[in-house]
Formats: C-alpha cells, sequence, structure tokens
C-alpha cells in the first residue's frame, strides 16, 4: 500500500491493540517493529514505556515517511520495580503471588509520529490487587492464559477480577493503546477520528 497522507500505521503486532484501534473504525495498517526492548542499566519503568513507545514508532516511521505512525508500549510498576510480561505459565503465578494485595502501576506510553511532529505521552493506571490465594491465582491462570501480558492480568477479560480498584483518566489506558489520548494526539496532526471513520469498518 503505497503511502498517502492519512495511511495510518500501527507499530505493533499485539492483537489487543489492534482490537482497540479497529473501534475508531479508520483503516490502518499493523507493522511489528524490530527493536530491542531490552531496558538499560537502572531505567525507570515510565523511562522504559516512553522510550520503547518512542524507538517502535521511530522505526516505522524511517521506512514510510509520510504516514501518521503510532508506538505503544506498557510497562507495570511495584514501587521503582518494572513488571514484565511473564511469558509462561508458572512465571504468571509467580507474578500474581508477588502483586496479590498490592498496588501496581500500568504505564501505558504512545508516541505518534507524522512528518516533523513527535508526540509522546504515558497515560497510566493505577490498579489495586486483591489479596489472592494461591487457589483462585492458579484457576485464573488457567482459564485467561496471560503470561503475554504485563502484571499477568488481563483486565479486558477475566483478570478485571483480580482488582479491588482501578484509576485512569482513559479506561482503555489498562489494556495497552488509550483512545482517548490517542484520539487527541491524531486531532494534532490532523487526522479527526469522526470525520475519518468508515462506516463499513
Amino acid at each position: 500500500m503505497s503511502d498517502v497522507r492519512h495511511t495510518l500505521i500501527l507499530g505493533s503486532s499485539s492483537r489487543y491493540r489492534q482490537e482497540l484501534l479497529k473501534r475508531l473504525k479508520i483503516p490502518f495498517l499493523s507493522i511489528s517493529p524490530e527493536i530491542d526492548e531490552t531496558p538499560k542499566a537502572g531505567e525507570a519503568p515510565l523511562a522504559l514505556a516512553l522510550r520503547l513507545s518512542k524507538e517502535k514508532a521511530l522505526a516505522i516511521a524511517q521506512l514510510h515517511p509520510n504516514a501518521i505512525v503510532i508506538g505503544a508500549d506498557q510497562v507495570a510498576s511495584l514501587g521503582d520495580t518494572p513488571i514484565g510480561k511473564p511469558g509462561s505459565r508458572q512465571a504468571a503465578r509467580d507474578q500474581l503471588r508477588l502483586l496479590s494485595g498490592q498496588t501496581v502501576v500500568f504505564h501505558s506510553a504512545m508516541t505518534v509520529i507524522h512528518k516533523g511532529s513527535i508526540q509522546t505521552i504515558d497515560t497510566p493506571t493505577t490498579c489495586v490487587f486483591r489479596p489472592l490465594s494461591a487457589q483462585a491465582i492458579a484457576r485464573y491462570v488457567d482459564i485467561d492464559e496471560p503470561w503475554d501480558t504485563a502484571g499477568a492480568a488481563k483486565a479486558e477479560c477475566l483478570g478485571i477480577a483480580l482488582m479491588e480498584s482501578m484509576t485512569s483518566n482513559d479506561p482503555t489506558a489498562i489494556i495497552g493503546l488509550p483512545l482517548i489520548t490517542l484520539t487527541s494526539m491524531l486531532r494534532h496532526v490532523g487526522l479527526d477520528p469522526l470525520e475519518q471513520a468508515h462506516l463499513d469498518l
């Protein structure tokens, strides 16, 4: 597909982010950026999320210079400790045992690039986890299989039952693509979802 002014590219292969972006009913491409996501020594969770969202967007924008590119990254933090994707069933159980009864901040960072404009914004969500028994953790992990999700809790699924409270300015931030924030960022580069939405999408 050739670039036009309002070609929209989501720099992510995450099916969760793709499903969220579809809500805006704007045609888009999804391209997975090839970047090193290893945290730098001493890098704080917020700084990591902001940096990775920007690096993802820049990697795609270099290949598609006329497109509007969205880069996104989510890093959970328990205090100053980053909490990543567990990667396995056992690691998900271990992670939820650690987070049981704790307050966790999910940093959902986004970068939108269009030509000379670069916007990078974090939309945090503060979650208080319920005290969780080993049995509840095991059952939840078996049902939701959350090892591809930071914090091992899929808030869009049964993971919402793990929470005592959830506070954010954007209800979609916890899933990884804050749509209220994103629509404002897109308007800044001339793409108004209310004007560009397609009824057949």
